[in-house]
């Protein structure tokens, strides 16, 4: 994930494959999250969502909205911010953060 402007355009541009999935909260500031896994399980998606959703300036809300997509369905927003991507298809899935399962997630 990244911590900031630079770091957020970093890794979705630079870092990340045109497969992975990008996750980001929605309408709220906070990290862009790479999920780099071939065939990633629901497991995989609801724990990215919830680091984005953890990572972001609604942590401390309950069901938390985190959009993700193929990287592949990002693009920079011409004479944006640094970081500023716009999204053609995406889902959105609702989070409520647990700190278990992020120490379970980080323990694996």
């Amino acid at each position: 994930y990244g911590k900031n402007n630079l770091q957020n355009e970093y890794i979705t541009f630079k870092k990340a494959r045109k497969q992975d999935l990008w996750f980001h909260v929605k309408d709220m500031h906070g990290s862009h999250l790479i999920l780099q896994a071939d065939n990633p399980q629901e497991e995989d998606i609801r724990f990215a969502a919830m680091l984005a959703a953890y990572h972001s300036s609604g942590k401390d809300s309950s069901s938390i909205p985190v959009n993700y997509c193929p990287v592949k369905n990002l693009k920079k927003i011409p004479g944006g911010k640094t970081g500023m991507v716009t999204m053609s298809s995406y889902k959105t899935i609702y989070i409520d953060i647990t700190p278990e399962f992020i120490e379970k997630m980080r323990a694996k």
